[in-house]
Order: structure tokens, then sequence, then C-alpha cells
């Protein structure tokens, strides 16, 4: 009988007791004894939920769920076999009680908002270990359980971070490497060539902590419904380990595709951590590589690169830029030596390296299909879509926010209207975009307020319309799909209103008018060359309008695949 959920049920409940407990006084008006009651209905609505989240209803589950509160409650339960459960439909339609938060955990956040308590993170940290526990009662973890789970985490942290918002509302911050100077976001192959010292390490965070993080980075929202559920999983996994129970076998590795700069880095250095935290791996470190530091000249040396450079992972994540590229050449090319010694090394040390293989949809395909091994060693494709335009307009906030600069007003508009001329075709650069779009404007304006007199702070750090490049300095195929926006109608009729303004308004108007034709009629400019793998990494742009203000937390760090 699995003892596993009793464990989790008795930490629910002693954890959550004392503080419903300090509440009873001024909202409850219960006794020490029903209150420990109603902890104990809540933790059985958690059990009995999460075991109907697949409709499966084992044996396992139900004599698990016998074992944790047959002796608890006042019912006939410890007496009930796992037929006589699903005969009498117990736990049918129980999922339902996930939907909503319940009413326990509204009084604590409600209470949470008026005080410097933290009950509700307690009570989400005990209703996951009952989650998981639950998840991991049968020897494989259904698809529906992991979402049961996820759809859990996400609402009631969504009423955790309302809390924490309305109480120490803080800016966002800037994504790392957008201040100016070069920031590796990994280590590369110019770094030592063996893993760092454990020693060296800060310790491992808490996997709740780093699933926050990724919740705060802009967009991404597949991707980081992905991310939940491998961690989710590993999370059950770990549990059946340390019970002895037989862990199925499954492949860790994974593949990453999308276009550059949609935070592709970013993810794998967290999954990197969590990979850590989980006893995955004891370091946790990422390395980025690409075919450069895995393909040689000669015979008989692009193995041993291969080799060094797992070397230098081992113990954590191994990012391969580009991997696609290592199927180009011809028969003589030794990226196929580079792909086969990559095959022996995931099955040889898939204990030790987690590896990441990313790049372009199509061309990743032929990747995988290069060498009969691959596909079965990485199972997992996570997709990372283009950003939107409002999704790139928060980026370009962070990273002028960052580097103390704002938008004028109206200038918003007309950075959406260049937002949307840009094509999004293969290559499109998202967060990178934001950013090369960002110091052009900055060049812009420093070019237009040198000749201002008296110049005040404001005009030192505002970017206005005028400051806009022309629309196909990043990209030549760049041209304009609807007219750029122009002076509100208002300030037209005002005009009219008023005859004795109606030159200036004019004057404005015309204004304007010649910095749009001006900005159609610029000469294009080239296109910029393709980044390094560090360099890329320096690119770091896609953060999350939420984000804390430590200027090193992580979001969205733009690399480029």
């Amino acid at each position: 009988m699995d003892k596993g959920l009793n464990t989790a049920v008795e930490r629910f409940i002693d954890t959550l007791t004392p503080l419903v407990e300090d509440l009873a006084g001024d909202v409850l008006k219960r006794t020490p004894k029903l209150l420990r009651d109603d902890v104990t209905v809540e933790a059985y609505n958690l059990s009995v939920a999460f075991i109907d989240a697949d409709g499966r209803h084992t044996d396992d589950e139900l004599y698990a769920l016998v074992a944790s509160f047959g002796g608890r409650l006042p019912t006939h339960l410890a007496f009930a076999s796992p037929d006589k459960i699903r005969t009498a439909g117990l736990l049918t339609g129980k999922r339902a009680w996930l939907d909503e938060p319940s009413v326990l955990f509204d009084i604590l956040v409600k209470a949470d908002a008026k005080g410097d308590t933290e009950y509700a993170k307690t009570y989400y940290e005990r209703a996951m270990l009952i989650a998981h526990t639950v998840a991991s009662l049968d020897s494989v973890t259904s698809q529906a359980e992991l979402n049961a789970i996820d759809h859990f985490r996400t609402m009631v942290l969504g009423q955790i971070n309302n809390i924490e918002a309305a109480k120490a509302p803080k800016k966002p911050v800037a994504a790392k490497g957008t201040g100016g100077g070069p920031e590796k976001d990994g280590d590369t192959e110019d770094d030592a060539a063996g893993p760092p010292r454990k020693e060296d390490l800060p310790p491992a965070r808490p996997v709740a902590e780093l699933l926050a993080e990724l919740d705060k980075l802009v967009g991404l929202e597949a991707v980081k419904a992905e991310v939940r559920l491998v961690a989710d999983l590993l999370q059950v996994q770990k549990l059946r380990s340390e019970r002895g129970l037989k862990v199925a076998d499954s492949s860790r590795h994974l593949v990453f595709t999308g276009n550059p700069g949609t935070g592709k880095t970013t993810v794998a250095r967290l999954l990197a951590e969590i990979y850590r935290s989980l006893e995955v791996v004891e370091l946790g470190h990422l390395v980025e590589t690409d075919r450069s530091a895995l393909v040689a000249g000669f015979v008989g040396q692009t193995a041993t690169k291969v080799v060094e450079t797992f070397d230098r992972a081992d113990q954590g994540v191994l990012l391969i830029d580009e991997a696609y590229s290592l199927v180009r050449g011809g028969e003589k090319d030794f990226g196929r030596e580079a792909i086969d010694t990559i095959v022996k090394l995931v099955e040889d040390r898939r204990d030790r390296v987690v590896v990441i293989a990313a790049g372009y949809p199509d061309e990743m395909a032929d990747f995988i299909d290069a060498n009969p091994g691959l596909k079965s060693r990485f199972p997992k494709t996570i997709h990372f879509p283009d950003y939107d335009t409002d999704e790139l307009l928060k980026i370009f906030n962070l990273i002028a926010d960052g580097n103390a600069y704002s938008l004028g007003p109206g200038a918003e508009d007309d950075l959406a209207w260049w937002l949307d001329s840009q094509p999004r075709t293969k290559g499109f650069g998202n967060g990178r975009l934001a950013r090369n779009l960002f110091e052009a404007m900055v060049a812009e304006q420093a070019g237009r307020v040198v000749a201002i007199d008296d110049i005040t702070d404001e005009q030192l750090v505002t970017l206005t319309a005028e400051d806009l490049p022309p629309i196909d300095i990043l990209d030549p195929n760049a041209v304009a799909t609807k007219p750029q926006p122009e002076e509100d109608e208002a300030d037209e009729d005002e005009a009219a209103a008023d005859p004795g303004d109606a030159e200036s308004n004019q004057a404005e108007s015309n204004q304007a008018s010649d910095q749009a034709e001006s900005d159609q009629a610029a000469p294009a400019a080239g296109t910029d060359s393709k980044s390094s793998d560090s360099d890329a990494a320096d690119a770091d742009s896609s953060a999350s309008a939420d984000s804390a203000s430590e200027s090193s937390s992580s979001v969205n760090d733009e690399e480029a695949d």
C-alpha cells in the first residue's frame, strides 16, 4: 500500500492548521478541532480532485486514498475497497473542484492582502506536494494529470501574484545585456575545459521560484505550458524514485525550434536550473555551442571536440545552436561524424548531461532525420513562435526603461506601425529586432537633441516618433502595409475652431508629414550579419512586464538560433 499520499496529506494538515487557527478569532469563528477538520476536508478535496483528473481511479490511487483519509474522516471510507469506491462513483466529477479557488484558499489570500503574511504561498506549496504525489501513484503519469496540475498551479499562483503586485508594485527591468556591454548567458567554447566546481555555484533555487520567473517572460504561453509539464513530470518521477517505485524510462533531451530572439537560451537556462533543483543533474549550468566548436577540419579531430564539449557540460545542460548545420556539407564533411558522436554520448551520458538541439523548424527536422538514433533520443519538440507587435512593444519598453529612456506621447502608435511593417519571415529577429530598433532610435534622438539649446533632462531621455529610423533600415524587404499614424483629428478640429492657431497647427502637421516622407524615402541599410553564439546571448531582450526589480533576473534573454 502506497504511503506517499498519507505523508503529503499529513504535511498539508500539520502546516495549514496553525495558519488557519491564527485567523480563527478574526475571520473563521471556529474551534481548533473544527478548524483542523476543515483543513483535512480541504486536503481530501484536493486529493480526490487530482485522482479524478484522468478518470482512471486506479487501485493504487484508491488504496492510497483510503490509507490517507480512512482514519481522518468520520466516514466508512476506511472499510471501502477500490471496487466499491468506483461502483459508488465517489470520485466521479470531483476534478471540477480544481476549476476555481477554494473557500479556504480565498480566505488565506484575503488575509495575506491585509497583512504581511504568506499563508496562500504556504497553501500552494503543500497543495502541489499532494498534486505531484497523486500523479506519482501510478507507474505512468497521464497527460490529463499533468494538465490538471498545470491548471491548478496557474490559477493559484495568479491569485498570489496579484497580492504581491498590489503590495509592492515594481517597475520591470530590461533584459540582461540591453545596457550595452557584452554579456554571456552560458558557457561557450572559450570557457574552461571542465564544468564549474560545485562549491563555486550558488544554492539550487526552488522549482516554484524558477517557474515563477518563467511565467514573467513576455509571451511564449505555449512554451511556458510545455516547460511546466516537463517540470511536473520530473517532480513526479523524483517522488517515485525516492519511494523506491519503478520510474518509466524517458528521454530528457529536447528540440527547440523557432526564429532567433524568441527566448530559447533563456528557457534553456531556466530548464538547466530546474533539472538541478530536481536532482536530474548535479550542477545545472548551461553550455552553449555550435558547429564551429564541434566540427574540425581534419580526420579524427571532430569526435575529440564533441567529447570535450560534453565534458564541459557534464552534470548540466548542453545547448547546440543551429544544430541543423551539422547536416550540411558533402560526403567528406565532418558534420556527420559530429552527429554520430553526439548520438553515442547522449546515450552513454544520459544520466549526466541533458542536450537541447535548437534551430529553424524545417532544418531541425532534417537534423533529426540525419541519424536513426536521434529521433528516439530527442522525442519532444518545443516550438518558440515569433512575438506579435504588442509583445515587441513590451520588450522595447523594457529595454528603454532599463536604459533610462521612455517613449513620448503618441510615439508608441508610430512604433507599432514600424513593427507591423517588418516582414515576419524566416530569420525574423524578434527580441533582437526590438533591441536594434531601440539602438537606432537612440542614435536618431542624439542627432535631434544635440542642436537644442538649454536641453532638459526630459528631452534627453524621451524618444519620439521623429526618432524612428526608416522602416527598411534593418530589413530591406520591410514595406509599410498601412499609413503611418497621423496627428489626432481632435487637433485638426481645434485648429479649425481657432483661426488664430491654425497656422501653427498646420506647420506641425507639415513637419510630421515631411518626417514620414523622409523616412519612407531613406535608403535601405544592410541587414545585420549573423551574430556568433556568444554575441547572440548578449542580445537578451524578452522580458516580462511583471518582472522583479533585480537587474540580474533573467527575462527572455535574447539568443541567436
